[in-house]
């Protein structure tokens, strides 16, 4: 049973649930950031470059023989991959600003004192001092 016990703690603890949290909305904010770059960005790229399509792009280093496969290498895919990681981190940037200017500004928390003042000589003590160090008048 104390294992059982161990392991309810070990769940309930907040930054394991926090973790959680925040790998389920991660996934879903990353199916909405990939929407953004398929559905809205890269229409209007595709459109300026002419409808290209960089994942044929490959350069041939042995033509296909009957016993193997052709041996390429699909530059054009990594231009691909390399152009949708491009996107996704500007659009996450993007949105990641916009979040930001409508959080609200946190107004600081005011520090704690750690001295106090002298009744006589008004220096700056410390709170625990039992005497002032500058005039020696007992606290």
């Amino acid at each position: 049973m104390g294992m059982l016990k161990e392991f309810k703690e070990f769940a309930m603890r907040g930054n394991v649930v926090d973790m959680a949290v925040g790998i389920i909305i991660g996934g879903a904010f990353g199916k909405i950031i990939t929407s953004l770059v398929n559905d809205v960005i890269m229409p209007p790229i595709g459109l300026l470059l002419g409808n290209a399509d960089f994942s044929e792009l490959a350069i041939t280093l042995a033509q296909e023989t009957a016993q193997a496969e052709a041996v390429t290498i699909r530059y054009g895919a990594f231009i691909n991959s390399v152009l949708d990681f491009v996107l996704v981190a500007f659009a996450i940037f993007l949105v990641i600003k916009q979040m930001n200017r409508f959080r609200r500004k946190e107004e600081p928390q005011p520090e704690e004192a750690t001295t106090k003042e002298c009744p006589k000589c008004l220096s700056a003590i410390p709170l625990k001092a039992t005497r002032c160090p500058h005039c020696t008048s007992e606290l």
